[in-house]
């Protein structure tokens, strides 16, 4: 019996070992990882750049307290601000704990205007964490079960509707921000229409409200942009990333600007292990290795290549709602939950999850060949095509 608790439904693999973008397990089958852990490894596995930085700060400085300045800590502040044109950053220890910092400063501009009780609008469908505040602001009621009462301090409406959020706005008085996916990736790869994010720049402009972006996911270059809200033309005011920052190394940031930078002050927040000089020195070869190689811009050639293959391919096949993507992010909607593939994928020497039910969701790394990304387009085709052959359709 394991002594772990029974918090994942685990897949029969147990991995060994990785080198870019392929694992291997404890039986040396290799898999092709489409999946790179949920986002995160976006230059792979044991790249040598991030490896060595952190075997060089593990034998200078893996910890110090915050009580102290920190030189990597203000190195990688200095850069990620610099990225998205913001102004302060706090660093955390995961994505959920980015976007409580974001949900602290949005509760503090709020009180700072006077608002008793702060709300802020979140969206159906969408995904911030598994803590309780950001579970609460979490559009996905299934993962909610046996977890009430949730956090206060949260009104949703849908995704991709800027009237909705207007009217929202107009009906309260206690808005204080809007926290947004700039895509939905645990909602199923959902890509807003072009005037989206923008439509919600100008409300919160307009009725002095924070806008805060959740970049968790879609983030460091994945999109094709350093974060996906820059191929709108907006800044937001707080933005929460994670993930692909660390390329294994756990470590996310709450970034702002404005007067939403000056809003935390001692005593105001902190952390144990955030931006330890360990997760801030691989952060930092993370950013090096996408500046030098360019990779932000591989990953959108990469997106596009894929994608078009998956609609040359699937485009007439009956059970495919839709294909979508932007960058190295890409869904493919059947018409039927899906679950069971993540295991047929396995068996066939890929990686990869289906969310939403009904969602195959790819998020591969940016440093693949073309070769390596026709693979994958192949492997998920025939998979889809077999899958949809043998099963009938389910009812939307």
């Amino acid at each position: 019996m394991s002594s772990l608790m029974a918090t994942y439904g685990r897949l029969p693999m147990t991995v060994a070992r990785g080198e870019g973008l392929r694992l291997w397990d404890t039986e040396g089958r290799e898999y092709l990882d489409a999946l790179t852990g949920i986002a995160v490894c976006a230059l792979g596995h044991a790249h040598p750049d991030v490896a060595n930085a952190v075997a060089s700060q593990a034998n200078t400085l893996v910890h110090s307290s915050n009580l102290y300045h920190i030189p990597e800590q203000e190195r990688l502040g200095t850069e990620l601000c610099e990225l998205a044109n913001m102004d302060k950053v706090f660093f955390a220890n995961s994505g959920a704990e980015a976007n409580e910092a974001c949900i602290k400063l949005a509760r503090l501009h709020g009180h700072k205007r006077g608002i008793e009780a702060p709300q802020i609008i979140v969206f159906e469908n969408a995904f911030h964490g598994r803590t309780m505040a950001t579970l609460s602001a979490t559009g996905n009621e299934k993962i909610k079960v046996g977890f009430g009462p949730m956090v206060e301090g949260f009104v949703r409406v849908p995704y991709d509707d800027v009237a909705a959020v207007a009217e929202m706005i107009a009906s309260r008085n206690d808005i204080a921000a809007v926290m947004v996916e700039p895509i939905q990736g645990e909602g199923g790869v959902h890509i807003p229409s072009d005037d989206f994010l923008p439509g919600i720049r100008t409300l919160c402009d307009e009725h002095n409200l924070l806008m805060i972006v959740d970049e968790i996911q879609a983030g460091m270059g994945r999109t094709g942009h350093w974060f996906a809200h820059q191929s709108s033309g907006i800044t937001p005011d707080v933005m929460a990333v994670a993930k692909a920052l660390g390329n294994g190394m756990p470590i996310g940031g709450c970034l702002a600007r404005g007067h939403a930078a000056e809003l935390m002050q001692p005593g105001s927040h902190g952390s144990t292990f955030g931006g330890n000089p360990l997760a801030c020195s691989a952060a930092l070869a993370v950013i090096s290795t996408m500046k030098r190689d360019q990779l932000p811009a591989r990953a959108e050639a990469l997106g596009k290549r894929m994608v078009e293959g998956f609609k040359a391919s699937l485009h007439n096949q009956p059970g495919v709602v839709d294909i979508r993507g932007r960058g190295m992010m890409m869904g493919i909607e059947l018409d039927r939950d899906c679950p069971e593939l993540m295991s047929i994928a396995m068996d066939q020497g890929l990686l990869l999850n289906v969310t939403a039910g009904r969602v195959i969701r790819l998020l591969p790394p940016y440093i693949m060949s073309d070769e390596d990304a026709d693979l994958i387009v192949e492997r998920v085709v025939s998979m889809v095509t077999d899958f949809l052959a043998q099963h009938e359709a389910q009812p939307a």
